[in-house]
């Protein structure tokens, strides 16, 4: 009579493996005798790849007495602990050990340390980094020193962070390197950390740096900061119960405000009934007056007395779009007459603290000639949920372009 069979499954945890991911030694049983034994193919491969990453990395340190470290390099950070007043790194990774330091060291309870023993063909992980960051920086940034194996990229100065997010892609498709970056066409001030790169391991292979540098050479620039050009701005407000007094005008300050802040010139405001002649008059104006922006406001929405679209269009206007997919601000509308941007600015922009206005206006300051197709991508993150405490432009609006 045939013995019992049955296919047992035991647990193994594959090193370097943090995830929780659990793959399977597969015993076959026959006759209470175990017949067979296997790992998953997927287990092997990291299994290898491990040994073959831990045996690089060792091949790269040795053991050293503290005696006998004098002008060698640190490959790890020494911590300092006093109960109460201070924890931190007593000597830092890449430090070149001096004499007077031995005290100190053997004072710390070393005795022995691991000092670099670097070996041609491969690069260690700061230097992978600084290497990474130079290729990826464009105009406006500049790098902090490695920490702990990470180059930060920060802005010089204030402006509008552009990412190329296929090239963030490429450069992040290589195992064991990593770029993070803050989300593209955003306004960033002086000394924000715009994105940051380090690699895995503590040393990695010179080619695939060199590759890495290439993939940053061919997105170029991956990452930089444009600045803020201060537009001399003229605003047309529109509505007959303005125009003649029947209200005050609350649109205009809160324009100007915005507008000023970002270091445009307001050459004016006109105030201007609800009439396709008198916007037309009103926007030449401007132009006559060396606009290189303008702004009208109110009259956007489809009422009958609500013209001013058609006074864009009436002024020489190539309409961009009229309608974006933003929250709030559905009903702007932008055109271009020669290389000045019009902008028909939706009532919203009056009472909402964020709105389109502020998704588009920095990307007009900083040179971008927008398209349709750049007004669509607002829809992904064109939503805002106008939080008790706004945070813009640290939040989700308008991420998504």
């Amino acid at each position: 009579m045939e013995k019992m069979r049955a296919w047992v499954f035991h647990p193994v945890v594959v090193p370097g493996r943090s995830s929780g991911v659990f793959f399977f030694a597969v015993h076959y049983v026959k006759a209470g005798i175990h017949a067979k034994v296997g790992i998953a193919n997927a287990a092997v491969a990291d299994v290898k790849h491990w040994r073959l990453r831990r045996n690089v990395e060792e091949a790269c340190m040795k053991t050293v007495s503290v005696e006998d470290s004098t002008g060698m390099v640190l490959c790890h950070d020494i911590t300092r602990i006093v109960p109460g007043e201070f924890k931190g790194p007593a000597f830092k990774r890449g430090h070149i050990i001096r004499e007077q330091d031995i005290p100190t060291l053997l004072d710390l309870g070393k005795e022995h340390i691991y000092v670099w023993d670097v070996r041609a063909g491969l690069v260690h992980e700061d230097e992978a980094a600084i290497r990474i960051a130079n290729a990826a920086a464009g105009r406006g940034i500049s790098l902090s020193t490695p920490k702990e194996g990470k180059v930060e990229l920060i802005a010089e100065y204030d402006g509008l962070l552009k990412i190329n997010t296929d090239g963030l892609d490429a450069v992040n498709s290589y195992e064991e390197v990593v770029f993070a970056a803050l989300h593209s066409n955003q306004c960033v001030a002086r000394g924000k950390i715009v994105s940051g790169t380090r690699i895995i391991p503590l040393v990695i292979e010179e080619e695939k740096i060199r590759s890495v540098e290439e993939s940053c050479r061919e997105a170029a620039p991956l990452v930089e900061v444009l600045p803020l050009r201060p537009l001399k701005t003229g605003i047309v407000t529109t509505g007959s119960e303005v125009y003649h007094g029947r209200i005050k005008d609350r649109f205009g300050p809160v324009v100007t405000r915005k507008l000023e802040e970002m270091g445009c010139r307001v050459l004016g405001q006109t105030l201007v009934s609800d009439s396709v002649e008198l916007i037309v008059n009103a926007i030449r104006d401007f132009l006559d007056r060396g606009a290189e922006m303008i702004a009208v406001t109110g009259g956007m929405s489809v009422d009958p007395d609500d013209v001013t679209p058609g006074g864009i269009r009436a002024a020489g206007g190539r309409v961009v779009t009229y309608g974006a997919p933003v929250l709030p601000g559905a009903m702007f509308m932008l055109a271009y007459i020669g290389g000045v941007p019009v902008m028909g600015l939706p009532g919203c922009v009056m009472y909402c603290r964020t709105s389109v206005f502020d998704l588009v206006l920095p990307r007009l300051l900083a040179g971008d000639e927008l398209t349709r197709k750049d007004i669509v991508k607002l829809a992904h993150g064109g939503l805002c949920v106008q939080c008790g405490e706004c945070k813009y432009p640290d939040c989700g609006f308008g991420k998504g372009a």
